[in-house]
C-alpha cells in the first residue's frame, strides 16, 4: 500500500503505543493507557473486519471454573494458586462490569451449573463429596459458598439426578459487549484500523519498527496482545485452541435458563434470546483442534447435534440457524502470560478459554507495565 502524505502523518506518525489485536485484552488494555496517558496516541491494529479470535465468537460466559475443574487444578497447582486464579476471574468479571454497565452487554445472573453424565459416577462423587472443601478455600473471594447441589429440575437426559451450581456465575450478550467496548475506546480517541495484519517487529534503540501486511511504521511502545495468534509473532508457551459452536433457532417456551458445563467442561451450553447456544468437544480431536485455521467438523458438529437431542431437549424438534468457531490461546499453566518482552515490547496472553472473566484485568495489567518515554 502506498500511503499518502495525509494518512501518514493522520494514522501512523508519531505514536506513542500501538497494540496489536482489538479483542478483549487489547481494548482493555488501550482504555487504561488513555487514562494514564490522555494526550498521548495510541493506534490499535485488528487482522479481521471484527475482532478475530476468541472475543467475538465465544459462548458469552462469565465463569470462575466449575467444581471439576477447580478439582482437576489442585492436583497440579497449591490451593494458594488455585484461589488466586479465581480470584483474577472474579475481579476481571467485576472490572468489566464497572468500564460497561450490566445493561451494556446484557450481564444477566442465572446461576452456572454442572451436569455430569450417567456413566461419570466417580467424578459426581468426587465433586459432591468435596463440596465443603471447595467452598471453605474460595470463601475469602465469594463471602458465600460458591458451590450449592441443585436436582436436575431441567430435565436432561442421561445424567446424574443432581447438578452443582455456582449461584455466582453470569452470562453477557458477547456481540454487545465488544460493541460497547470498541465504542468507549473509540470516544477516548483511540485509532483502531482493521483488516491489518502484523507480520514482524524490531526493536529498536529508541523505537519499534512493525511491518504489516499494508504498510511499515514506528512506535514507542508495542504491545502484542493476540491470544490465540500469538504464537505467530512471539515464542511464549502458548498454542491455538479451537473451539466450535453451534446455536439453534428460537425454540418455543424454552425452558432453560443459565450457563452449563457438561462432561469436565468440554461442553458448554447456555440460553440466549429463546435459543441454546452449545459448544464444545475439543477433547474428541485435541491433535485437529490445535490449530489457528477457522472452520467446522462433522466429527465435533455431529457430536454437538446429538447431546442437544438426547441430553439437553430430548423429544423436541430442533433446527441449528448458525454455526462457527474461535480461536483461543492456551499453555501447560492456566495462568495468563503478562511480561515485558524486549525494550517497550509487551505481552498480555494465553486467556486458556477465560477471556471474558480475565481479559479486562488482562489488558490493565499489560498498560501498567509500560510508563510513556
Amino acid at each position: 500500500m502506498n500511503l499518502s502524505y495525509w494518512e501518514y502523518k493522520t494514522w501512523l506518525s508519531n505514536t506513542d503505543f500501538t497494540i496489536v489485536g482489538s479483542g478483549i485484552v487489547g481494548l482493555n488494555c488501550a482504555l487504561q493507557l488513555k487514562k494514564k496517558y490522555p494526550q498521548a496516541k495510541i493506534l490499535v491494529l485488528e487482522r479481521g473486519l471484527l475482532p478475530q479470535g476468541a472475543s467475538t465468537k465465544n459462548a458469552g460466559f462469565a465463569c470462575f471454573g466449575s467444581i471439576s475443574e477447580v478439582l482437576s487444578d489442585l492436583k497440579e497447582h497449591s490451593e494458594e494458586d488455585v484461589r488466586q486464579l479465581v480470584q483474577k476471574r472474579w475481579e476481571g468479571v467485576q472490572l468489566l462490569r464497572e468500564n460497561l454497565g450490566d445493561k451494556q452487554m446484557d450481564y444477566q445472573n442465572h446461576g452456572g451449573h454442572e451436569v455430569f453424565l450417567k456413566g461419570q459416577e466417580r467424578l459426581y462423587v468426587d465433586c459432591m463429596g468435596s463440596l465443603d472443601m471447595v467452598n471453605s478455600l474460595l470463601n475469602p473471594i465469594f463471602r458465600a459458598d460458591s458451590f450449592l447441589v441443585n436436582s436436575n429440575s431441567f430435565n436432561f437426559k442421561g445424567v446424574q439426578k443432581n447438578y452443582i451450581t455456582n449461584p455466582f456465575e453470569g452470562q453477557i450478550n458477547t456481540g454487545k459487549m465488544m460493541k460497547a467496548l470498541l465504542d468507549k475506546v473509540q470516544s477516548c480517541g483511540v485509532i483502531i484500523l482493521n483488516a491489518i495484519e502484523v507480520e514482524g517487529f524490531e526493536a529498536i534503540i529508541d523505537h519499534i519498527a512493525v511491518k504489516t501486511d499494508q504498510f511499515e511504521f514506528k512506535t514507542n511502545k508495542l504491545f502484542i496482545a493476540t491470544n490465540g495468534f500469538a504464537s505467530q509473532l512471539i515464542k511464549e508457551m502458548v498454542k491455538p485452541a479451537r473451539a466450535q459452536v453451534l446455536i439453534t433457532k428460537p425454540i418455543k417456551n424454552l425452558p432453560l435458563k443459565g450457563t452449563f458445563h457438561l462432561d469436565e467442561g468440554y461442553y458448554y451450553f447456555r440460553n440466549i434470546d429463546n435459543r441454546i447456544l452449545l459448544g464444545g468437544g475439543r477433547n474428541l480431536d485435541f491433535e485437529g483442534e490445535e490449530t489457528s485455521a477457522f472452520g467446522e467438523t462433522a466429527l465435533i458438529q455431529d457430536r454437538l447435534e446429538e447431546i442437544l437431542s438426547t441430553i439437553i431437549l430430548p423429544n423436541t424438534p430442533i433446527e441449528i440457524d448458525l454455526r462457527w468457531s474461535g480461536i483461543m490461546g492456551v499453555g501447560n499453566m492456566k495462568s495468563p502470560i503478562v511480561k515485558q518482552l524486549a525494550n517497550n515490547v509487551y505481552c498480555g496472553v494465553r486467556m486458556g478459554g477465560m477471556g471474558i472473566a480475565i481479559g479486562s484485568l488482562v489488558g490493565k495489567e499489560l498498560a501498567e507495565l509500560a510508563k510513556r518515554n
